[in-house]
Order: C-alpha cells, then sequence, then structure tokens
C-alpha cells in the first residue's frame, strides 16, 4: 500500500459518493420521514477523510446539472441511467449546505463531469509537485494515478498508487484510458469494441501496447494468440470510429477552465451555527452533540484516575447552589409565588427503591435555577442546610397543588421524595411525556437527547462531573462546584423543554387529551404500583434454577449424542460448523457478514425437519428462564421490603403499551410450563389472595369496532366464540361442527391478519402450503369483507399522514411508510394495520388502571392493591375475605373503561400465586 504524504490536496469525487450512500444502508429518515441516508453517508465519508489526514486543502466535486461535452460526442452516454430518484434529490441541497458550512470547498461546472474537475486539479497539483489524493470508487479515475497521485476508497479502505493500479487491472495507470476504451463501461453506456471483455481487452494491451498501436496495425492482432484473434481485425477495421469514440469519452479532460487554482482550495473556519441548524433538521445526533460541545470552563473535578473534567453550565444561564438557610427562605418564597415550577433530584443510585436523596434543584424562571445539596460528603465538602430541616421548609410547597410541578420523568422524583417521607402534589407536566405523546418514534425521550433535538442544546452529562466506569462517583461524591451547575442545568432545561413542547400539543388537542387524560394521572399510579412490589417464594425458584439446571443438562448430553462430539450450545460459530458443514443442514439465512445464521427464526424452521435445533432452542428457553428469572429474582428482592420492584416505563414502546425491566415482568413465558411455573413464585402474603384480571381478545374486539364488519361485529353481539366463528366462515362449515384444529387454524387467521401476516408467514406458522394459507385469507376476507376495506383504507391513511391513531388520539407515526424501499414500506405498512389496534389497546388498559386506582382510593380501606400491569392484565393483592366481590367489581370497572361497538370483556381469577389467578 503507498505511504500517503503528509497534509496532501484531497479532491472527493462527490457525485460517485452522493449515489453510493444512497444504496447502501442504513437506509435513514428523521422523524418527518425525510431521507437523509446519503447526506449522512458523504458527510461521514468527509469526516474520516479530515480526520485521518487533516489536509490544509481539499475540494468536494460534483457533477453539474444537464448534459456534458460527452453527450454532444455521443448521444447515448449514460443514456441507460434512471432518472434520479426523488429522495435522493431532496438530500442534494441540505448535502451542499453541511459540506459548505463545515468550511470545505465545493465545486460543481457546468459542461463537464466532477471527474473531469478533478483530473484538471490533480494535473496542476501534480506539476507542482503536490501530493493529491483522490477520494472515489470509480475505476476511470485510476488513469490519473502517478508517482503524485494516489486513489482511495473510504468505503473499501483501499488505497492505490500505480503499483496497486497494475495489480487490480491488469494495466499500468496510462493504460487505464486504452483498457477502457476496448472493453467498454456498462456504467457510462461507452460501447466499446464488440465482443471484448476484460481478459480479451488485457491481451490485446498486453501484446499491443495501446489502442493506437492497434488501430495503426489490426491484422498483428492475430500474432498475439488470444482467443478469437484471428476475427478480431475485421471487428477493429469496421467499428475504428466506435473505438475511437470510446476513446475519447474514456477519457478525462484535464484542462478544464476553473476559477481558482488548488492553491486557493484551502479548509475554512466551520460555520458553527449553521451546522447545528443542519444537523438539526437533519437529526444526526451525534454530529449535532459534537459540535454543541464547545465548551468554556466553569468547575473542575479531580477523579482517581488523575482525568479532570471539565463542565459547563448553559449560555446565558444563572444557576445558584443554596448552602445557607437565609438563601433557601428566599427561593421558598420565589416558587410559592410561582404558578409553575420545575423540580429534579438528585440521588444515588438509579433504583429508586435504593437510591438515597443527594439534593433537589428548582427554577421558576427560564434561565435562573438553583440546586439545594442536602447529602455531599465528600472529603472537605461544605456545609448544607440539615437535610430534615431543609426537607420541612420545602414541603408546604411539594405537597401542595399549587404551584403546579413539572419535571422530566417525575415518576421516578415521586418515588424519592415518598421515600424521603415527602408525597409530591400538583404534578402538572411531563416533558419525557410531553415529548412521548407529541412523537412517540422521533427521538429518544431521554433529556440530553430532547436538549439536542428540540433546543440544539448539549447538556453537561452525568459523565462530565462523576467520570465513568469502574471509577465512577456516585453523585453525593461529586464536588460542589461542579454538581451545583450539572443538577440546576436539569431544571432549567426541564422548563425549556416543556416551553417549547407543551404549546405543540395544545394545538393538538387529541395528543393533549391523551396527555392530560392517559399519560399524566398514571404517572403516580405507576410509583404507587412500583414501590408497592410483588411478594415472591424465593426458595420455590431456587428449587426450579435445580431443575432447571438438570433439564439443561440433559439437553445438552441430548445434542452431543446427535452431534457425535462436543459443543457450545450457546455459540453460533460453532453451530455453524457443525450445522452446516459437519451435518450439511441447509442455510436457510445468512448473517449480515455473509456467514449462515443461527438466529432463533432459523432454528425454528431447522427444528421442522431435525431434530438438533429443536433441542438447541429448548436449552435456550429453559437457559433464559433459568438465567432471567429463577436465578435473579431472590437477589431482587429488596431487604428493607421483602419484595421485588420492577420499574414500568411509559416512553418506551411505540404503540403506547407500557414495558418494565429489572425485572421484566412482559417476557415470563405463559405458554410453557416451566414459564408458568415462574408464575407460581409470585405469592400472597398470608390473608390475602392473588386477584388476575384481563381483558378478553381485546385487539379482535378493537378490530370488530374499527372495521365495523357485520360478522365480526355479529358473532362477538352473540358471545360466540370469535376464533369458532371465523373457522365456520373460512372452512364453511356449522359453528357446532367446527373442529379443534379448525379452531387452531382460524385462530392463526385472526391474529396474524391484526398483525399483518402475509399468506407465506400463516403458511410458515400452520405448515401448510403456501396456496393454501392464501386460500384462507382470501374466504376470510369474502366473509369480512369490512375487515378488508378497514385495512386498505388504513393504509392510504396511513401513506396520506405519515401516522395512524388510536380512538383515544395517540399518533402512532410510521417514518418508513414512503420508503422507496418495498420491503420496509410493506412493514411499515402491516405496523399501520396492527397499530391503531394495539395502541388502543393500550390506552384502554391504562384507562382501567385509572379508573381502578380513582376507586381503590376513594372507595376501599386497603383491601385492594394494584400490584402489576402485563400486556392486557392487570394483578391484585386482595383480602381473602373480599376476594369474590372484589374480582366482580375489577372486572366491571376494566369494561367500563372504553365504549365499544362490542362488549369490552374482563376476566379474572383467584389463587394463592399468579399462576392459579391467572
Amino acid at each position: 500500500m503507498p505511504i500517503i504524504p503528509n497534509n496532501p490536496l484531497i479532491l472527493v469525487d462527490g457525485s460517485s459518493y452522493l449515489y453510493r450512500a444512497y444504496y447502501a444502508p442504513p437506509h435513514l429518515t428523521n422523524s418527518k420521514g425525510e431521507a437523509t441516508g446519503a447526506v449522512y453517508g458523504v458527510v461521514n465519508m468527509l469526516r474520516s477523510l479530515l480526520s485521518r489526514y487533516s489536509p490544509s486543502h481539499i475540494a468536494v466535486v460534483f457533477d453539474a446539472k444537464g448534459k456534458t461535452f460527452r453527450n454532444d460526442m455521443y448521444g447515448e452516454y449514460k443514456a441507460q441511467r434512471p432518472p434520479m430518484p426523488d429522495d435522493l434529490r431532496t438530500q442534494i441541497e441540505p448535502l451542499h449546505r453541511i459540506i459548505h458550512a463545515m468550511g470545505l470547498p465545493l465545486i460543481c461546472i457546468s459542461g463537464v463531469e466532477a471527474d473531469d474537475v478533478i483530473g484538471t486539479i490533480a494535473l496542476q497539483a501534480s506539476k507542482e509537485g503536490r501530493a493529491t489524493l483522490i477520494s472515489t470508487g470509480d475505476k476511470d479515475m485510476a488513469q490519473l494515478v502517478n508517482e503524485h497521485v494516489t486513489l482511495i476508497n473510504t468505503m473499501t479502505d483501499t488505497i492505490m498508487g500505480p503499483e496497486e493500479v497494475k495489480t487490480k487491472y491488469g494495466v499500468s495507470p496510462d493504460r487505464i484510458i486504452d483498457f477502457l476504451a476496448l472493453m467498454g463501461d456498462k456504467s457510462d453506456n461507452i460501447p466499446g469494441l464488440p465482443g471484448v471483455g476484460e481478459k480479451t481487452a488485457l491481451a490485446m494491451l498486453t501484446g499491443m501496447g495501446s489502442v493506437e498501436n492497434i488501430l495503426a496495425d489490426p491484422q498483428s492482432v492475430i500474432d498475439v494468440g488470444f482467443r478469437g484473434s484471428k476475427t478480431m481485425p475485421a471487428k477493429i477495421i469496421d467499428n475504428a470510429d466506435m473505438l475511437k469514440l470510446s476513446y475519447k469519452l474514456a477519457t478525462i479532460k484535464t484542462d478544464v477552465e476553473l476559477e481558482q487554482d488548488w492553491h486557493e482550495l484551502n479548509v475554512k473556519p466551520q460555520d458553527r451555527d449553521e451546522l447545528i441548524k443542519c444537523y438539526s433538521e437533519m437529526e444526526f445526533k451525534r454530529w449535532l452533540a459534537e459540535v454543541l460541545d464547545n465548551k468554556q470552563p466553569h468547575g473542575t473535578i479531580s477523579t482517581d484516575s488523575d482525568e479532570e473534567i471539565t463542565v459547563s453550565p448553559i449560555i446565558e444561564a444563572e444557576y445558584e447552589t443554596i448552602l445557607t438557610v437565609e438563601a433557601l427562605d428566599k427561593w421558598i418564597e420565589k416558587l410559592s409565588s410561582a404558578e409553575l415550577i420545575s423540580v429534579d433530584t438528585e440521588t444515588t443510585s438509579l433504583n429508586y427503591m435504593e437510591a438515597e436523596l443527594v439534593g433537589i434543584s428548582f427554577t421558576t424562571e427560564v434561565g435562573k435555577a438553583a440546586y439545594l445539596p442536602l447529602a455531599h460528603d465528600y472529603l472537605d465538602a461544605p456545609k448544607q442546610i440539615d437535610k430534615a430541616i431543609a426537607l420541612e421548609k420545602l414541603r408546604p410547597i411539594l405537597e401542595s397543588d399549587t404551584p403546579q410541578k413539572v419535571g422530566q420523568n417525575l415518576k421516578y422524583d415521586i418515588s424519592i421524595l415518598a421515600n424521603a417521607g415527602i408525597t409530591l402534589k400538583g404534578v402538572r407536566f411531563d416533558t419525557m411525556l410531553e415529548s412521548y405523546v407529541f412523537n412517540s418514534v422521533a427521538s429518544r425521550h431521554d433529556m440530553d437527547g430532547l436538549a439536542l433535538k428540540y433546543l440544539g442544546h448539549k447538556n453537561i452529562s452525568f459523565e462530565d462531573v462523576a467520570g465513568k466506569g469502574a471509577k465512577q462517583l456516585t453523585f453525593n461524591q461529586v464536588h460542589l462546584d461542579v454538581a451545583g451547575p450539572y443538577a440546576a442545568e436539569d431544571a432549567d432545561i426541564t422548563l425549556r423543554l416543556h416551553q417549547h413542547l407543551w404549546p405543540r400539543l395544545e394545538k393538538e388537542p387529541e395528543l393533549a387529551s391523551v396527555f392530560n387524560e392517559l399519560e399524566l394521572p398514571l404517572i403516580q399510579i405507576l410509583s404507587d404500583v412500583e414501590r408497592q412490589g410483588v411478594l415472591i417464594d424465593s426458595m420455590l425458584l431456587s428449587q426450579q434454577s435445580v431443575e432447571l439446571a438438570k433439564k439443561l443438562d440433559d439437553l445438552e448430553n441430548k445434542a452431543y449424542e446427535i452431534a457425535e462430539e462436543k459443543f457450545n450450545l450457546a455459540s453460533p460459530k460453532q453451530l455453524q460448523t457443525l450445522f452446516f458443514e459437519k451435518l450439511g443442514y441447509p442455510v436457510k439465512k445468512k448473517t449480515p457478514k455473509g456467514a449462515p445464521s443461527t438466529s432463533e427464526e432459523v432454528l425454528v424452521e431447522l427444528a421442522l425437519d431435525y431434530p438438533l435445533p429443536k433441542i438447541i432452542l429448548q436449552h435456550r428457553s429453559l437457559a433464559k428462564l433459568k438465567s432471567t428469572y429463577t436465578d435473579k429474582l431472590p437477589l431482587m428482592v429488596n431487604a428493607t421490603t421483602g419484595r421485588v420492584h420492577t420499574s414500568y416505563h411509559q416512553a418506551n414502546a411505540a404503540t403506547g403499551r407500557l414495558s418494565s425491566s429489572d425485572p421484566n415482568l412482559q417476557n415470563i413465558p405463559i405458554r410453557t410450563e416451566e414459564g408458568r411455573r415462574i408464575r407460581q413464585a409470585f405469592i400472597a402474603p398470608a390473608g390475602r389472595k392473588i386477584l388476575a384480571a384481563d381483558y378478553s381478545q381485546i385487539e379482535l374486539r378493537i378490530m370488530a369496532h374499527l372495521s365495523q364488519d357485520a360478522g365480526l361485529l355479529k358473532a362477538f353481539a352473540e358471545g360466540k366464540d370469535i376464533h369458532k366463528a371465523t373457522a365456520a366462515e373460512v372452512f364453511g362449515v356449522h359453528f357446532e361442527e367446527v373442529t379443534t384444529e379448525q379452531r387452531r387454524r382460524a385462530k392463526a387467521v385472526n391474529f396474524g391478519l391484526i398483525y399483518g401476516m402475509s399468506a407465506f408467514g400463516l403458511a410458515k406458522q400452520l405448515d401448510i402450503p403456501r396456496n393454501e394459507a392464501q386460500t384462507y385469507i382470501d374466504t376470510y376476507f369474502a366473509r369480512y369483507p369490512g375487515v378488508l376495506k378497514y385495512m386498505e383504507e388504513t393504509r392510504a391513511i396511513a401513506a396520506e399522514l405519515g401516522y395512524v391513531s388510536t380512538l383515544f388520539g395517540r399518533r402512532l407515526y410510521l417514518p418508513e411508510i414512503r420508503d422507496r424501499n418495498a420491503m420496509r414500506r410493506q412493514a411499515a405498512e402491516r405496523a399501520a394495520i396492527n397499530a391503531p389496534m394495539q395502541g388502543t389497546a393500550a390506552d384502554i388498559i391504562k384507562k382501567a388502571m385509572i379508573l381502578i386506582h380513582q376507586w381503590i382510593t376513594q372507595e376501599t380501606q386497603g383491601e385492594i392493591t394494584m400490584i402489576m400491569q402485563v400486556h392486557d392484565e392487570l394483578v391484585f393483592e386482595v383480602d381473602e375475605a373480599q376476594a369474590e366481590a372484589l374480582k366482580i367489581k375489577v372486572c366491571d370497572l376494566m369494561a367500563q373503561a372504553a365504549s365499544l361497538d362490542v362488549t369490552l370483556l374482563a376476566e379474572a381469577g383467584i389463587g394463592d400465586n399468579w399462576d392459579q389467578a391467572h
């Protein structure tokens, strides 16, 4: 590989990279659905070049619009190329803006191509002995290579000097034009000599030296002795003009009239404001953060690693650290008279049950915030106000409905303050949820991400003040000179985000309603449920772990017996070798790197025909149960409460569903015996029972309501088994005559269509021929035409608006609904069909939680407590003596959560553990 001298002149073939970036994955879009992938690809390549070579002189060269002199020479030149795709055309202007903002010269000259401009500049520099690096992926540029000019392809990370050109193409750079002229170039529609390919062209040039020599003495080609050489002279004579034309078309013009020579192509200072604007529009968050991360020292902290960390406050902000009662009293007076205050807590942990309150930050107006430290205990930490005294002073404000409060993920702060004896009231806004309701897929909804996206501001990060990795400090160890600005900024940025986001929500009454009526009330409810926790039987789980270990051991031995060797069942690489090399299984799918895949999807397919993949799947399933639940749950029991406390996430799932973590309660399988046994370990305390209530076929009922299909509405109105009713329609038999197998298949059709399943997917699931699956689907739509109409209308609405909505008005944006890639577009269309049903179901369960919580709070005396929410199910602890009456009330309230044109039915069970109750 040639050595590139320091500070080369870099000439970038922008047009070449633009197209290559457009067709290369990932195919990025911003939250508006605008294509950004080509811009990202080119800018990423430019950043890489700048980082690698730090050039003082560079030019990014693009083809101009319109025809060039080559079109005048040959009307068919590049005539075969399709017009530029619209979603690529829209990326040119923002790309040019970014290049200019990066301080890079951009050249675009009419009548010639980017190659010609690059060739002209390269020749200028080469004559003066200046090392020049041409960044391109086009082979015709190889003709420009010499002792001073080198090619680099950043997408393949290959560098070519004269020797590398000869190795790759078989000819030296000064014969590349001859090479292309003889064999032609399909990409540019250069005709070449008929019947001459790469091997023949190389043989002719090896024997004759050049096109000029070939044209001067066609008969001598016979002496070269390659296959077909005897008929070649006639071809050369008959096509001499075409060969001469091909030579001219392949020749890069090196005398383009330029407004500036290479000396003037110097890198200029970046236009930081324009870059911020461009990166914000494109939603290139990492690069935006880099541009914004232009810090001015405000404080420093030394960690154990001798690394000094510098932090800075937001521009034009006044942040105060409160260390005296007098200063706190002034702020309390200010807070008391405000209509809305922003509040944030600082703690020792993200675990709300273990975290200790370290401090509180607050503000009443943008740009002025304060941090009240309560427990910073590093060496030489200044004296702070006694925590008990400070909290008592703040209690009247925090526990009053006025002033109203805004925060970022206030559920966490509610729990932290509750553990400190403060009941936070007056919660009115939450910026995380404002962002989530406004557009659930536009971005992550963490404060740092939202500040970048909506405010163009790079927050002080936790790593900035506490360090990273194993030596990271807990917040009580962070020095106040940096902890203060960090904490105060959180309160300030929260208020700024609220002032940015809430007006947008208010303009959309349905979105404001989703926020006010569903998400906001749920904050307190989820905090209560989390802190309540659930009792588990650790001994039972430990026993199950022992049993699972024995089953895993048995499965491993079975696998070794079939494979006739020992291997790691969890190693994809070993499975690849065993499956596809030793055992000769068919390759069903490949990894992005081209290796045979052993994903779960592939194993499921292979398991239909081979026993070993089935054993591997069983092993994976049991191993996951053991590591995630039976081993881990006993370790997660809180030492104080004796219970397990999960964390519920309101702003994760795009459809509005809640998710949970540490532990993830949503993923405990219920279709396997081992999974159900784990639920047996979720138990009720003495004198109590577990009550579990869930909705019956809620998404199918929502489908009936949304589609208004007469057949579905009738089946639900008559209280029929919907899967049996569907089977009767699809298979053309009387309702009473439907077999168990027919009902199973009809159930697969019902749920498959909800999720937009194709005939291929249904055939795979039922293990039937594709044409039979298609017949089921066609018959279903014939019997339920309203469903088909709903699906078609939903796809059309999604394509027009870019989103679909739930019955409650929640919007579910689909950025890829207009994607040029058919697979991604079709996936978005399937999501469009399912999202209103899944999203409405999520809204309904949230509404049910709110109704039940109100009833529990207002009318019960502790005889029922909500302890879990899992998918469409709510789980409670109830007094044993009143369990039956409470069950009836819970089901009734759940049925009242929404008004549909079909009965909303909730069913419940009672037991000593979750499995019994379910």
